[in-house]
């Protein structure tokens, strides 16, 4: 009677040993197997996911089986706590590196450029064209939208740093605009902190229009400096800067492409050809060199420049000189 005994109990505990290696294997194969073996697939989960929503969301796509024990056994196990965002799931990714990965959050970021010297209206503009992003202020005046980022009596242009700002997505147009505001303002108050003393410069803000015209007039980064001595000399003897880009910004939406004489004699806030000093707000985006070098421009003599036609400028110190500048490389070229 006792051998019979232990043989069953012999028999039971092989059948049980094998039972237990088919499903630790078997979920070895299942933890194992590619979620897409193919192509990278990205995946947004929603806040407040639950690990049974992911699991329809995954064979919603065609990767998994909301009937698979599998799943209900790691969700009891481990009780995956989601974390929202957009994850990328490369081609050939485990399932169990998957489910390692939400845990984790590791979501993906992607990225948005300013690039210096653009417009705010441009900046706006390419915000909104952004389907990565949560739009909220798209239809907001630039008056309003300043409000919105507590600074009311601030002119919107110039306003925001040029620089490349990682986001997820559904992050806000407002979220990403607030860092570069933010950003704009630690960098124009560093520079006006290292600026050069006795420059005719009365605020911050007069510095940040300078900087912006700098940023139109040339792309040239050993030219700024040089740039900036011209039109500090022009602003220390009371001479017109008389700089074409702060007369395109004037005409806004009226420029064509073509700057022509009579452009320079209408009258406007930011025509430099008939009015004296600085224009009433920045005209771009200014970057942090044109910021550096507006507050230290170079030292020298030259009065004037004019483009040579290859992205380069010719400085002179007289206007007789610079005649002969824009006759040899304007006219000329024309």
């Amino acid at each position: 009677m006792m051998r019979r005994l232990l043989a069953v109990f012999a028999i039971l505990g092989l059948a049980l040993g094998l039972a237990a290696v088919w499903v630790y294997q078997d979920w070895q194969r299942f933890a194992d197997q590619p979620v897409n073996p193919d192509s990278e697939l990205r995946l947004w989960l929603p806040s407040g996911t639950s690990f049974p929503a992911l699991v329809r969301q995954l064979e919603a796509l065609g990767l998994a089986s909301s009937s698979s024990w599998h799943w209900q056994v790691w969700r009891r196990l481990h009780a995956p706590a989601l974390k929202a965002g957009e994850y990328r799931i490369p081609a050939g990714q485990r399932i169990e590196e998957l489910v390692r990965m939400l845990e984790s959050g590791r979501i993906v970021e992607h990225r948005f450029t300013i690039v210096d010297g653009w417009t705010v209206a441009r900046l706006r503009r390419e915000l909104a064209s952004d389907p990565r992003l949560r739009h909220v202020v798209t239809d907001l005046e630039d008056g309003r939208l300043m409000e919105r980022l507590g600074c009311a009596a601030c002119p919107a242009e110039g306003r925001f740093l040029p620089e490349t700002y990682f986001f997820t997505r559904g992050s806000t147009d407002l979220e990403l605009l607030q860092r570069a505001h933010h950003g704009m303002n630690e960098a124009l108050a560093r520079a006006w902190a290292e600026r050069q003393q006795g420059l005719p410069l009365a605020t911050p803000d007069e510095l940040l229009v300078l900087a912006s015209i700098i940023e139109r007039e040339t792309g040239k980064a050993e030219e700024r400096a040089r740039v900036a001595g011209v039109f500090i000399r022009r602003l220390e003897l009371g001479m017109r800067l008389q700089t074409d880009p702060t007369v395109i910004y004037g005409m806004g939406d009226d420029f064509d492409g073509r700057l022509l004489r009579v452009h320079l004699r209408i009258d406007h806030p930011w025509n430099t050809y008939t009015r004296h000093g600085l224009p009433p707000t920045a005209i771009a985006l200014p970057g942090w060199p044109a910021l550096q070098a507006a507050a230290n421009p170079a030292p020298g003599t030259a009065l004037y420049f004019v483009a040579r036609g290859d992205g380069s400028h010719h400085f002179s110190d007289t206007l007789e000189e610079h005649n002969r500048a824009v006759n040899r490389y304007i006219r000329g070229r024309r």
